[in-house]
């Protein structure tokens, strides 16, 4: 598990008080294989270029690399404004040299921060403050991180006085997900994760107390916008499934969108963060596992694993599905597989599991002894399309886990006493073997169980505590992996 601190874990770190707060419910999910992104209309070509503009968003990382996360893009000589993480997991904006003021020139690093961005279970909330009317040339550009402005930069802020920028301005369209409305790039240059919660104000520049606050127990959550977003600005919800681009600002200037579709929102947000896949973990190859998907699905081209984000604690009752894109298989301890994995057990290995449990393909249970997997007969065996269920009561004693079979219990396949931290895990041997996860933040599987262009007839099942969605029900009392559920938020 990547360690969380408050910059880091941000709202997902838990609330600490009982005090009700303001709720995001859903975000957005960008796969940058797809190139997803969201752009504006173009203000009207009489409006002036802007000097004052500040920009707020939640972001989870999806794949933890170089992407961009927006940009003002005026067509006129190829000028703009924008900002991604780069490739050293930094924060970095960019701009056309000398902003409006020249109308040709070469892209310029604006700022670049020292602090990296590569936790893929945060959520991180990101202010971006432009303000070059201000006399002082530190306060031309603020950038807040989780409630805290950032001072410490390996390229600091540069802006002249009065320096024109992009955002908002005369035939310039704001772009989430990327920074121009156009397609055939790199992957880098789309945004991969989860977006929550976006503002655009037009013509003014605010602080981080608009959007946020800190909870008694000092962690940054959010809070209710409640000013203008001024003429050209925008908030991006992501509210209603079918229409993922309205724009909820007063001028109503929808943003129109790439490759996204209904099933692209997920329950995964802010105030209740969802465990994921983590692509972080050292594997047997750093180049066999491909993630996407916000990290839910993992396809694989040799032998190796994959683990969640959030460990399974030693009490409770906890539950996932994996829907199966695909099975190869070598032999009866190395196949296609899902299960439990312990916490810290090394990749290093092409066994499917040390001292875990697991459900092959072939319909054996698998369990690891530290050397090497033992297999015995189990349940039905599966392939591709199939949706294995897996649940795992630790409360019973012993601990239960129990496998379903497109919500067929397969019965109880592993009984344990040794409760210490689990993680819930797949496993995929060479090429067109994999899996897309769900912990509760979305039922459609990245939309392969729905029509990608209609939502309406389709609403997952919660678990007993109303939370997350599932595609078969969970089993009695078990929920999903989640902050909320954990108590955290």
């Amino acid at each position: 598990m990547v360690f969380q601190n408050d910059i880091l874990a941000g709202s997902s770190g838990g609330t600490g008080t009982s005090t009700p707060v303001y709720k995001i419910d859903q975000s957005i999910r960008f796969n940058s294989p797809d190139e997803h992104y969201m752009y504006s209309p173009t203000p009207s070509s009489s409006k002036s270029f802007t000097t004052t503009a500040t920009i707020s968003m939640w972001i989870k990382l999806g794949d933890v690399g170089r992407h961009y996360l927006a940009g003002a893009y005026y067509g006129s000589n190829s000028r703009y404004d924008f900002f991604q993480i780069d490739a050293n997991n930094k924060l970095k904006g960019q701009g056309r040299s000398g902003g409006a003021k020249t109308a040709t020139g070469n892209g310029e690093t604006k700022w670049i921060t020292a602090q990296v961005f590569r936790d893929p279970l945060a959520w991180y909330h990101l202010i971006f403050v432009y303000d070059t009317t201000n006399a002082i040339e530190s306060e031309r550009f603020r950038l807040y991180v989780n409630g805290a402005r950032v001072t410490e930069f390996d390229t600091p802020p540069s802006y002249g006085e009065n320096e024109k920028v992009y955002w908002f301005s005369k035939s310039s369209y704001t772009t989430l997900g990327a920074y121009f409305n156009n397609t055939g790039y790199a992957d880098y240059f789309y945004w991969d994760g989860y977006m929550a919660e976006m503002h655009g104000v037009d013509g003014t520049a605010l602080d981080q107390h608009s959007f946020g606050e800190y909870n008694s127990s000092g962690i940054w959550i959010p809070k209710q916008y409640t000013g203008s977003h001024g003429t050209d600005g925008f908030y991006i919800k992501g509210e209603n499934a079918n229409t993922l681009g309205t724009n909820s600002a007063s001028n109503g200037n929808n943003f129109t969108l790439n490759e996204i579709f209904a099933h692209d929102q997920v329950l995964d947000s802010p105030t209740n963060n969802f465990s994921t896949l983590n692509p972080l973990i050292p594997g047997l190859s750093l180049t066999t596992v491909t993630y996407s998907e916000g990290n839910l699905k993992a396809t694989f081209s040799n032998n190796d694993a994959t683990e969640s984000t959030i460990g399974i604690p030693s009490s409770g009752k906890w539950y996932f599905e994996g829907y199966v894109i695909g099975t190869t298989f070598l032999r009866d301890d190395v196949q296609t597989a899902i299960g439990l994995r312990p916490e810290g057990f090394s990749h290093q290995r092409d066994d499917v599991n040390e001292t875990g449990f697991a459900y092959g393909q072939n319909g054996k249970k698998i369990e690891g002894d530290g050397s090497s997997g033992t297999s015995s007969s189990y349940g039905a065996s599966y392939s591709a399309d199939d949706i294995i269920g897996v649940a795992v009561d630790m409360d019973a004693s012993p601990a239960t886990l129990i496998f379903y079979k497109n919500n067929a219990s397969q019965g109880t396949a592993f009984t344990f006493t040794d409760k210490t931290i689990f993680r819930f895990g797949s496993v995929a041997q060479r090429n067109s073997s994999g899996w897309i996860l769900n912990f509760g933040q979305d039922s459609t599987f990245a939309g392969e169980n729905v029509n990608a262009n209609d939502y309406s007839n389709y609403d997952g099942t919660s678990d007993g505590n109303g939370v997350g969605s599932f595609f078969y029900t969970p089993p009695s009392g078990h929920l999903a992996l989640c902050t909320k559920n954990l108590g955290e938020s």
